[in-house]
């Protein structure tokens, strides 16, 4: 009943723009390997480098493939310090995860979409002055107006905007 679930995705690290890549219970180097190669067929910005660390999922096709478009693969010491994936996995657990049982891999994966589309469009992030990485301006809610609240991801985080 209980399983571990791997999560791969990929952050934009000067937009923070996140990219929900796969989910499996074994993530080997060929998964790994399509997972990417299935989001880079819609991903259209160039790629400068890919910064993975040393685990084994993460093999030499890996690699290859993001170097085929030019991009320069980069792994990550043991025991590196924390940057933006461990940032992004530690604000997903406490904000999400921790409030939620999964039952299983498409419960989670489509609790990760409607976190992803959250945290893409309407989450303000301070590196960016408090705007959503899509770039969308986030307007001031005076108090005189009327507010309507969205609901996202069962009811765990909502989402304010003037309402019309």
């Amino acid at each position: 009943m209980l399983q571990r679930l791997y999560v791969l995705f990929f952050i934009e690290v000067e937009t923070r723009r996140l990219h929900l890549a796969g989910i499996t219970a074994n993530p080997t180097g060929a998964w790994t390997t399509q997972a990417a190669r299935n989001l880079l067929m819609d991903y259209s910005r160039p790629i400068r480098f890919v910064i993975h660390d040393g685990a084994g999922q993460y093999s030499p096709a890996f690699d290859e493939m993001f170097r085929s478009i030019d991009a320069h693969p980069i792994a990550t010491p043991p025991r590196a310090p924390k940057a933006f994936a461990e940032r992004w996995v530690r604000t997903v657990r406490h904000e999400l995860l921790d409030r939620t049982l999964v039952w299983n891999q498409r419960q989670l994966r489509r609790l990760l979409e409607e976190y992803v589309a959250h945290y893409n469009e309407h989450r303000p992030h301070r590196s960016l002055d408090q705007e959503p990485p899509s770039g969308s301006k986030v307007t001031a809610i005076d108090a005189d107006r009327r507010v309507k609240r969205n609901a996202v991801c069962g009811g765990l985080i909502n989402e304010y905007r003037p309402a019309a």
